[in-house]
């Protein structure tokens, strides 16, 4: 049960299902048949992308997980003993339907006091940048993907999950045909990756006018856009200063990859205002999850010093487009009211990553971490704010 009842609905902007071996496969055009398998080594089952085996997720079939909320004390008092992730993640445990269907995940819900939230997949997270030089395989892959998304939870499950399908960019028609496949059977929001956007000519930025037409059409839906943590591809910037080709590992992480570890948010966030796309399309709703709030201050003051001293390659002043647009949920252990102050609490989210080791065992708590804060805007917070940006009523 959850440590508490508050007297106002939850919406938790990030909560997690584990995908099934075949939720990338049984949708897979035939033509693409043997480019995602599931191999086993030395007794244990990983996945392969085009032949090359990846570790990103170390138990891809998601049997055996880590236990909800794991990393708590990791996040609320430090390392001092220098434990290795096995270490603190602790003792594993199975999965369990709820982390694997909408129905025993709404009772699940139930017992946490969530009312509702947004549903993310765990698993899709590693496709996109592995299949980076390939945008045709790419866009098979993510619709297999939503295809198995909504088959397994639907986009919409009572009113109450809303699992994120993914777009991917590298072809804009492609693009608006998924992102119009998934609205029509009921996505209030979708997931796209905080990364520059690959193609056949090289990668760019998703703030480019050449978007514009994907941009509209999410305007005209009122579709939510999640920039959720991924695999942004940057082990290779990190890769050039440690002169290897390592694939990057989120549970072997070191400290020089994680002194960076904000770096893509902060660049797509950028990359969406310095090229124009949040003031040619106002309306657009973006929220950053999973990737806290400690690049939020800096970003703003870069770009405020920008703009005073090149306004004219901006559409607007930079920093009023970014509190316009974006929606941050930050980490449970950062300054929750300096956000607020920051960039207004109509702004912020309250995700907690269930059921994540990274997250919070127990959902409800993260209002201790709102204690600043009003009632009026603790509710906004804890659901109010969820609820108005996926037009929920």
């Amino acid at each position: 049960m959850p440590s508490r009842e508050l007297p106002y609905p939850l919406f938790d902007a990030d909560n997690h299902l584990y995908e099934t071996e075949e939720a990338l496969t049984k949708h897979l055009p035939k033509e693409y048949a043997g480019a995602i398998q599931y191999v086993q080594v030395n007794g244990r089952t990983k996945i392969a992308i085009r032949g090359q085996i990846s570790e990103y997720i170390p138990n891809p079939t998601f049997e055996v997980v880590a236990r909800p909320g794991a990393m708590e004390e990791y996040y609320r008092v430090g390392n001092p003993d220098g434990k290795s992730r096995r270490e603190i993640f602790g003792e594993p445990m199975q999965s369990i339907p709820a982390f694997r269907e909408p129905g025993p995940r709404m009772a699940l819900m139930d017992e946490l006091g969530i009312g509702k939230t947004l549903m993310f997949p765990t698993l899709a997270s590693l496709i996109e940048e592995r299949m980076r030089d390939d945008p045709e395989l790419i866009h098979a892959v993510i619709h297999s993907l939503n295809e198995w998304l909504h088959e397994t939870w639907s986009f919409n499950y009572s009113d109450r999950i809303f699992t994120t399908p993914v777009i991917t960019l590298p072809i804009l028609d492609k693009a608006i045909e998924e992102l119009n496949w998934c609205v029509e059977r009921g996505a209030r929001a979708v997931l796209i990756r905080p990364a520059p956007v690959p193609g056949y000519g090289g990668s760019r930025s998703f703030g480019l006018p050449e978007f514009d037409p994907f941009w509209a059409r999410v305007v005209e839906t009122g579709v939510l856009v999640a920039l959720h943590s991924s695999d942004s591809g940057y082990s290779r910037y990190v890769n050039d200063w440690a002169g290897n080709k390592r694939e990057f590992l989120p549970f072997q992480p070191d400290v020089f990859t994680m002194t960076s570890s904000w770096r893509p948010i902060e660049d797509s966030v950028s990359a969406l205002v310095c090229h124009g796309a949040l003031s040619r399309f106002p309306d657009l709703k973006v929220a950053v999850i999973e990737n806290g709030s400690s690049w939020v201050e800096p970003l703003l003051k870069t770009l405020a010093d920008l703009y005073k001293k090149m306004p004219h390659q901006f559409l607007e002043d930079p920093v009023v487009a970014v509190k316009r647009n974006v929606h941050v949920s930050p980490f449970w252990e950062e300054d929750l009211a300096e956000l607020a102050d920051l960039i207004g609490v109509d702004r912020v989210l309250f995700g907690s990553d269930y059921p994540h080791p990274e997250g919070l065992a127990d959902p409800v708590t993260y209002v201790d971490h709102l204690g600043k804060l009003s009632e009026e805007d603790q509710a906004k917070v804890m659901g109010g704010n969820m609820a108005r940006l996926i037009s929920f009523s």
